[in-house]
């Protein structure tokens, strides 16, 4: 257990010189981690009546018309059935409606609750139980997919315990952290850790940063808060690796600093308004880095400017750019997640090598806009066998810029998705590119279409690209 913050995690400290038998004794070996522990007690006691239970309600849907629920082998009419559909409350019975639980902590004394995006998306319902177990109908007042996080509202005449965001930049890596959620439905569980690491990109996007614990959060965990040892919340635990799918130590959490932009912008108009530069990037390498005469391998080469864009006639091909107002670019990460957080219309400063020679440039920041042309790809309510459950664009010059796509690539974007369906399950999210199905490139939502109505195996693999990175994933589609 650190001790750097002495004011914190021991008060009655502060003001001792260490002389006296009972300074002396306090401050032995055995006393200090016995005075860390009442301290974290008192840090729980005084955080945890702001954590809460989000429950998240899924009306059933209706399944797809045709043979999906039944398989009569070599019966005669199992193709009648497989062509024209079963007979009314023949084959698989519906579903039940189905529940989701997450955590979520209360940021402001009105009622406004953070959780994450994934906790909610879909729900017919959410409803919030506090930590005295009441429970309140909650608004969804807006979300932001790309980054996983949502803001709620509930109506309650009293004043709630609300928590403060802090600096996710100031935290370091190996300081203590306390997560408090509900895994498994265990409501208020607390664990402890310290933070692994820093900046962590896991392929879920350009515009979210993520701090790396070994906290021990599981499934329930998602939208609760995690907390540094003054109290304040430096990230909204969302993600894990494991091979079991339980905690093994590898804990996510949004910084704190993400959730302030975006929960700012939620509670002015329900969306969010990133920023557009309009310039495709790439990472200077070391090789990219000794080609140009750099001397080590920093910040953002711009591989292409885009036409009628807010960087056209400012930035140029080839620049590498070092900083966004006055933040560094460490790499072409970094940039995404700057110019995103950046509001529309705002005037920026940014510092490029230009053939060997730093220069500061003024760029005014344009308005980030999804591609449009949505097509809609088959879900479960639909009559199609092949179900898919995503809803596509074209993916074109602009889009690849806004999701910090390599200039090459080729497929369609997933703008919006059906948490029931096939795409879901396997892990598809919006803002994936879809780049090959079933080994096939897709190009357009016809493509895909295509590809899905004539594809064979069952599950098929999906090759997608997000946020620059590609992996594969396998779809079960009938």
């Amino acid at each position: 257990m650190t001790i750097r913050k002495t004011s914190r995690l021991f008060p009655s400290l502060s003001g001792w010189t260490g002389a006296g038998a009972l300074g002396a004794a306090l401050m032995t070996s055995t006393a200090l981690p016995a005075l860390a522990d009442e301290a974290l007690a008192d840090l729980v006691e005084e955080v945890s009546p702001s954590v809460v239970t989000i429950i998240a309600e899924h009306k059933p849907k209706p399944g797809p018309k045709g043979a999906r629920g039944l398989d009569l082998g070599d019966h005669p009419l199992n193709e009648f059935f497989r062509q024209f559909g079963m007979p009314e409350g023949f084959g698989m019975p519906n579903p039940g409606p189905s529940r989701g639980l997450g955590s979520g902590f209360i940021l402001e004394e009105d009622g406004h609750i953070v959780t994450n995006n994934h906790v909610i998306e879909g729900a017919d319902t959410v409803t919030v139980r506090l930590s005295d177990d009441r429970t309140f109908d909650a608004q969804v007042i807006g979300t932001d997919p790309l980054t996983d996080i949502a803001l709620l509202r509930i109506d309650t005449d009293e004043e709630l315990p609300a928590v403060k965001l802090g600096d996710s930049d100031e935290i370091r890596v190996g300081e203590d952290v306390v997560a408090i959620g509900n895994p498994f439905g265990l409501s208020s569980t607390v664990t402890t850790g310290i933070v692994s690491a820093k900046g962590r990109n896991i392929s879920d996007g350009p515009y979210a940063e993520f701090i790396q614990t070994d906290a021990a959060i599981n499934k329930g965990n998602s939208g609760g808060p995690l907390f540094n040892m003054e109290g304040e919340v430096v990230g909204v635990n969302s993600a894990i690796y494991s091979p079991t799918g339980s905690s093994v130590g590898l804990g996510f959490a949004v910084t704190s600093n993400i959730v302030e932009t975006i929960v700012d912008d939620l509670m002015e108009d329900g969306q969010v308004d990133r920023g557009w530069l309009g310039v495709s990037i790439q990472t200077v390498t070391p090789e990219i880095a000794a080609a140009m005469g750099i001397d080590k391998p920093t910040g953002a080469l711009v591989s292409d400017v885009l036409s009628d864009s807010p960087a056209e006639g400012a930035l140029k091909q080839g620049d590498v750019i070092l900083s966004f107002n006055g933040t560094e670019v460490k790499s072409s990460a970094d940039l995404p997640r700057l110019v995103g957080a950046t509001r529309a219309g705002t005037d920026s400063t940014i510092k490029v090598l230009r053939n060997g020679k730093e220069k500061e440039l003024t760029v005014t920041i344009g308005k980030h806009q999804l591609a449009s042309a949505d097509t809609a790809i088959p879900s479960a309510s639909d009559d199609s066998q092949r179900v898919l459950g995503v809803t596509v664009a074209p993916l074109d010059d602009t889009t690849r810029a806004q999701l910090g796509i390599d200039g090459d690539t080729k497929g369609v974007v997933v703008t919006s998705i059906d948490p029931d369906s096939p795409a879901a399950k396997a892990g598809l999210r919006r803002g994936d590119v879809i780049v090959q199905f079933g080994g096939r490139p897709v190009d357009d939502p016809a493509e895909l279409k295509e590809a899905l109505d004539s594809e064979a195996s069952d599950p098929v693999l999906v090759l997608i690209d997000r946020g620059g990175n590609r992996i594969f994933v396998a779809v079960d589609i009938a």
